[in-house]
């Protein structure tokens, strides 16, 4: 028997983020037994550095883990967090400015809910991360494309922007880029910073994949604005995606607001992950190992899969990702890419999912598992692009 009908959300029409979608997807035929390679999720293979569970171990014994810390985060992860900055990119900041997040997810969440309110534009690049996109829908605030495709370098250009009627409220940035790993060069960075000070425009600069790039190391926005938010996590370059720390370095005027939105929506991240935390900023000789394998994994791919099904992809040099563009094969991305995982067991992700203008002529490729795994996903694409021209013929 039916209930009543009773108000549901306009949330409810949020778009839903397919590469997890792909996830579940792959796991249900996994778990009935199929062979799958995984290529749809932007998720490490290697596990978290030694010192960091070894830190986890030797804290749980301790009372201080099982309770709240303040909303913020633990004042020894904070510090950190402001040290590495120093330590990398030879900026000091305070670790009052340091936000411990629930993963960058809600970085993003509280950045959104500080810097904006309801019905303001926020300028997103496009391609991009989609959970910006349908983030801030669900939030009331209107994102407006920004191209960033071929066309355009795969990089925002600040001209087009200034072509509009009205410049939007917010600039989102993200450098590597997901899904392209397309890196914004230094001079670019600084002279996006410098005209979101003067437009008065609040940047936002998705740097979450800072330490995985194959040119040497990105500059952070810091460097050129205090006026802008940054945002990182320890999922990527520090492969810990479950344990969900990220963190925000936000502008003074902001702290007050994100601290009570962060009291109010999940009050601390996990204390015990906090603590295990601070030993991450100390592994970078085996984290950097990781960074080989990712480089090695990105050359096979682009040296082994057909032409055809690369086409005219983007130029990955940071991340792990491949922005494949499969359009000399196909030009519905969806189903091409349920075909490939139905009929050879490799999951990728539709390039819809980044691009819906588009993003129905490539497909993303993850390459942040092992190199065994990229090995096989080349013989299994190879085979089944042959077979696929051949059925088209």
């Amino acid at each position: 028997m039916s209930g009543p009908s009773l108000k549901v959300s306009n949330r409810s029409k949020m778009p839903p983020f397919m590469a997890m979608d792909v996830m579940r997807l792959a796991a249900e035929l996994e778990a009935d037994g199929g062979d799958i390679v995984h290529l749809e999720v932007g998720q490490p293979c290697s596990p978290a550095p030694q010192k960091v569970i070894d830190a986890l171990a030797a804290s749980m014994g301790q009372l201080k883990t099982h309770g709240y810390s303040v909303a913020l985060g633990i004042p020894e992860l904070r510090l950190r967090i402001a040290d590495h900055y120093e330590q990398w990119y030879g900026q000091r900041i305070g670790p009052e400015r340091v936000a411990v997040t629930v993963g960058s997810s809600m970085a993003f969440a509280i950045s959104f809910l500080a810097a904006f309110d309801i019905g303001d534009k926020i300028a997103i690049p496009n391609p991009g991360y989609p959970a910006y996109r349908n983030l801030m829908l669900g939030m009331g605030l209107e994102p407006v494309t920004l191209n960033a495709g071929p066309s355009e370098g795969w990089v925002p250009k600040l001209k087009d922007m200034e072509k509009w009627d009205k410049l939007p409220d917010g600039l989102m940035i993200a450098s590597p880029h997901n899904p392209t790993g397309v890196v914004i060069p230094d001079n670019e960075l600084k002279d996006i910073c410098e005209w979101c000070d003067k437009s008065g425009v609040r940047l936002i600069s998705d740097e979450i994949y800072h330490g995985l790039s194959y040119k040497g190391r990105c500059e952070t926005a810091l460097k050129y604005t205090d006026n802008v938010i940054v945002i990182n996590s320890l999922s990527k370059y520090f492969s810990m995606t479950g344990w969900r720390i990220g963190w925000m370095i936000l502008p003074e005027q902001l702290l007050n607001t994100a601290e009570k939105l962060a009291q109010n929506l999940y009050i601390s991240a996990p204390t015990p992950n906090q603590i295990a935390a601070i030993a991450a900023f100390d592994c970078s000789e085996e984290l950097d190992q990781n960074i080989r394998r990712y480089k090695e994994n990105r050359n096979l791919l682009l040296s082994g899969l057909p032409a055809e099904f690369l086409g005219n992809a983007a130029p990955c040099d940071g991340a792990f990702y491949i922005y494949a563009d499969i359009s000399a094969l196909s030009v519905d991305s969806i189903n091409f890419a349920k075909k490939l995982l139905d009929e050879t067991g490799v999951a990728t992700t539709p390039g819809v999912d980044f691009d819906p203008i588009n993003g129905h002529r490539y497909l993303r490729l993850s390459f942040a598992g092992s190199t065994q795994t990229m090995h096989e996903a080349v013989k299994r694409i190879n085979e089944f692009v042959l077979t696929y021209k051949r059925d088209a013929a």
